[in-house]
């Protein structure tokens, strides 16, 4: 922990000018051999980022390296589950067939991040259903370039519209046994990545943050503040996602993580640049993002607590 609390308090605060999100491919690529852990990786990433944009898409690769550690450090994953019903397990309706000759997938995701710059493909699919007609569902990670793969850019988000996102075609794509990762699709993957990405985007958030409060001279309590919450927000990145308890004190550090970035820095975002006031203004809108998920999520693990 020490490499990367240090690497914010003294690093320079003048991030280098991201112009592409290939540019930002590459530094996040360079920083990923000296951050090995995915938390420091999201942290650092989040401080050399130039706007907030890229700063989320720092965390939400960090995620994928946290959650899938055995797949390739150096080429760009996307995750691919939100379908025209949804992302819930019982909206997906991409299908993992067994032809004889091979698993094939078929179907459509709607909503890919990072999609038209992904190398590897992490897809949700259905391979039936169980004795009590719940989807069986399964990850399997399939290269972008692979014969009926097809990624279809989408419009521009109104927040941070530097990160693109994709609309994605499986039309009978050949896969093989090795592709499809071990374990249940939704409880080893899916449900926990909501929880893992959570952690990590929050984590680049922070970086981003202590890096502009340098930047424009921010009073060091408010930074040193926002320090302390990132070494919060590691320890929970490096807790069990599946676990209740995680997830009560995820639901504790996300909303002091809120408090302190609309009440503490809102005045302090006069003393900075027009560009990057303007960014913000149009760019805080990703702290609400999914937040009726998780209100939900902290409802279902308090229960589960006071059920134990």
């Amino acid at each position: 922990m020490n490499d990367v609390l240090h690497f914010l308090l003294t690093a320079p605060a003048e991030p280098p000018v991201l112009d592409s999100v290939d540019t930002w491919w590459r530094r996040h690529l360079a920083l990923s051999s000296r951050f090995s852990a995915p938390a420091d990786l999201a942290l650092a990433g989040g401080f050399l980022a130039d706007r907030l944009g890229f700063a989320f898409a720092s965390g939400y690769h960090a995620a994928h390296r946290c959650l899938f550690p055995s797949l390739p450090a150096d080429r760009p994953i996307a995750l691919c589950a939100t379908e025209p019903g949804g992302a819930h397990p019982g909206a997906i309706e991409t299908k993992l067939t067994d032809t004889g000759a091979g698993p094939r997938l078929s179907g459509t995701k709607t909503f890919v991040t990072l999609g038209t710059r992904a190398e590897l493909l992490l897809v949700v699919a259905s391979e039936g259903q169980d004795a009590e007609g719940r989807n069986r569902l399964r990850m399997v990670a399939v290269d972008a370039q692979r014969p009926g793969v097809r990624l279809s850019a989408l419009p521009e988000l109104p927040f941070i519209p530097e990160v693109p996102h994709a609309e994605l075609s499986l039309e009978d794509v050949a896969v093989t046994a090795e592709d499809v990762l071990p374990g249940d699709g939704y409880a080893r993957y899916l449900k926990p990545f909501r929880t893992v990405e959570d952690c990590h985007v929050q984590l680049a958030m922070l970086g981003w943050l202590l890096q502009v409060g340098r930047r424009f001279g921010w009073p060091d309590e408010v930074r040193e503040e926002l320090l302390a919450l990132a070494v919060m927000m590691r320890g929970l990145a490096q807790a069990d996602p599946a676990e209740a308890a995680t997830h009560v004190a995820l639901g504790g550090g996300l909303a002091l993580t809120k408090r302190a970035v609309l009440e503490r820095c809102e005045p302090l975002w006069a003393s900075t640049d027009a560009l990057t006031q303007e960014r913000w203004a149009r760019d805080r809108v990703l702290l609400g993002v999914a937040g009726k998920v998780r209100a939900k999520r902290l409802v279902a693990a308090r229960q589960r607590l006071q059920g134990a």
